[in-house]
Formats: structure tokens, C-alpha cells, sequence
């Protein structure tokens, strides 16, 4: 076998055929492909909302069973105390009226306000708070209660708690029975709603429109320590009880009467 002589491009062929062979060995081997994922973007990630947690009640909790209304404020207010409370309002005509003439004396009051009234008119029911005044009801629709079922007993009295209750964002504590007509059914029904039911001591008829003056000699004739004074500030034309108050509110506090709640 006759040997080929080595020559210069020969040379220059393998030299060139090592280099690819190096090159071949030293590059990093091609990745296995992967399951092609579904791209999230920012743009439509939308992440599981939180449930909200159920909104705790807020109601009164139940108190004792009164056997009767309250007819005076409580003992231990001092002497020469008198509470003045309006009833069947709002109204949107003499309410604000009242509310004017309280804000000018500094003196504060309970209203005790229907439910329908003040579904009606939740601005005035605001109103009243606004000014530091105490909201009591005086049931959903004005109904007679010794009339009524349990059932019906207990949806008014509870609808104007409720209705007050989101107007305000304050549950009320007091009840006033329309035609101060109680029951024994009234009393357990309150007193599962937290409602303190509360009466008078002085009654100038304001709700028959006798006029200002009687309305006003008759309050002044009968208030005396730890009074509660019924007026009204809705139910009809209230026009007479504003005209007497504009008398009665100045005597009383000349007198040395201090206005407190129920």
C-alpha cells in the first residue's frame, strides 16, 4: 500500500474539520420543549374577594318587663327639673318650627316619632338628632295597641324601631303607646326590643287646638318637679302648640326649670 504524501491543504482540511468537531462538543444541548402554560397577565388577574363578614345586630338588648309607663323623669335629676316631649311628628312644617325655637333657648328634647313620618321624612328624623335631641317611637302608624294582635303589636312597635335605627344609626330606647293605651302584650313586646315606654304628667290638649293661650296656662298650671310635658309636633296643625311654647319655654326657665331628658 503506497502512502500519500501529507500535504499542506490536506493539512489545512482536517485542521478546519477538528475546530467544527470542538465547536460541535462544547455547545450546551438544545432544552426539551415544555407544555406551552397559560399566560396570567396583570391586566386580567382578578383575585377571589374576601367574603364580607355578616353584619352584627345592632338592637337593643332586652330589658325588664314594665308593668306601666314612666310618668316622670326619674329621681336624682335635681330639683325643679321638667322634660318636654313632642309626639306624631316629623312634620315638615312645624317640626322645624319647634326645632328653631329649641336651638334658641338651648334646650333639649325627646321626640317620639312615628314610623311612617319619619320614613317620610328622614331628613327631619336626622335633624333632630343632629341637635342633640333623644328619638323615641310612637309606633309604625298610630294604631291603637290595646286593639292588636301580638303579631301586629310587635311589627309596629318594631318597624318604627327599625326605621329609626337606619335613618339614624343609633337604635332608639324609648316608646310612647298612641293614646297613652298600654297592654300588657305592649309591655312584654317593648320590653324584648329594649323599649322603655314612657307616659306624662302633663297633658294641655295641645293635639284638640283648645288655642295658644289655653295651651300655654294649662302647661304652666300643672308643670311642676320632674314633670314630663306632652306636646305635639305633627299629627295635624301644630301652628297653636308652636305659639304657646314661644310663651311657655321662657317662663319655665326664668322660673328656674333646667330641661332633662326622660
Amino acid at each position: 500500500m503506497t502512502q500519500q504524501p501529507w500535504t499542506g491543504s490536506r493539512r489545512v482540511l482536517l485542521a478546519l474539520g477538528g475546530l467544527s468537531l470542538l465547536s460541535a462538543c462544547a455547545k450546551p444541548p438544545r432544552p426539551e420543549p415544555q407544555p406551552a402554560a397559560s399566560a396570567v397577565t396583570p391586566a386580567t388577574y382578578r383575585p377571589s374577594p374576601t367574603p364580607s363578614p355578616s353584619p352584627t345586630p345592632t338592637g337593643p338588648a332586652r330589658i325588664p318587663v314594665q308593668k306601666e309607663p314612666r310618668y316622670v323623669v326619674p329621681a336624682g335629676r335635681g330639683a325643679k327639673v321638667v322634660a318636654l316631649t313632642f309626639d306624631d311628628g316629623p312634620h315638615p312644617a312645624y317640626t322645624p318650627q319647634v326645632l328653631k325655637l329649641l336651638r334658641k333657648h338651648h334646650i333639649t328634647a325627646t321626640f317620639f316619632v312615628i314610623g311612617q313620618e319619619a320614613a317620610a321624612h328622614p331628613d327631619l328624623v336626622r335633624a333632630i338628632a343632629a341637635d342633640g335631641h333623644t328619638i323615641g317611637t310612637h309606633t309604625w302608624s298610630h294604631v291603637d295597641l290595646k286593639r292588636q294582635t301580638a303579631g301586629r303589636v310587635k311589627t309596629e312597635v318594631g318597624r318604627a324601631v327599625d326605621t329609626v335605627a337606619a335613618t339614624t344609626g343609633r337604635a332608639p330606647a324609648l316608646f310612647r303607646a298612641p293614646y297613652g293605651s298600654w297592654s300588657k302584650t305592649a309591655f312584654q313586646v317593648c320590653a324584648a326590643l329594649g323599649q322603655t315606654s314612657i307616659a306624662w304628667d302633663v297633658d294641655p290638649r295641645d293635639w284638640d287646638n283648645p288655642g295658644a293661650s289655653r295651651i300655654r296656662s294649662k302647661i304652666l298650671n300643672q308643670v311642676g318637679n320632674r314633670s314630663i310635658v306632652l306636646t305635639h309636633d305633627g299629627g295635624g296643625d301644630r301652628s297653636e302648640t308652636v305659639r304657646a311654647l314661644r310663651g311657655v319655654l321662657p317662663v319655665l326657665l326664668d322660673s328656674g326649670y333646667r330641661f332633662v331628658g326622660v
